[in-house]
């Protein structure tokens, strides 16, 4: 929730998954969902969504938002990620924050 915050302070478009998908929806789902909306994914869940993401299909983009001590931290290396590689940085290419 933070890092949702967090990036509409920074001016960028968030969409919430309990916004747009059932509670329980798999990560197939999400991923899907992402894909066919043209969003970047954020998502913590490394392993699972890396398998997903090289599956053929095309797909916008993956951050892995690697979790630390504190959720300051995280988007402290969210931002830096942000800064670095641009929106063209992150389409179509998956990055670790």
């Amino acid at each position: 929730m933070q890092v949702a915050h967090l990036l509409r302070h920074w001016g960028h478009n968030v969409t919430r998954l309990p916004t747009v998908l059932p509670i329980t929806a798999t990560d197939e789902e999400v991923f899907a969902y992402a894909c066919s909306e043209g969003l970047i994914l954020i998502n913590s869940n490394r392993n699972h969504f890396l398998a997903l993401a090289r599956q053929p299909q095309e797909q916008p983009g993956l951050i892995i938002l690697i979790r630390r001590r504190t959720r300051q931290s995280e988007c402290a290396h969210l931002s830096v990620l942000l800064q670095r590689t641009g929106e063209n940085g992150l389409r179509n290419n998956v990055n670790f924050a």
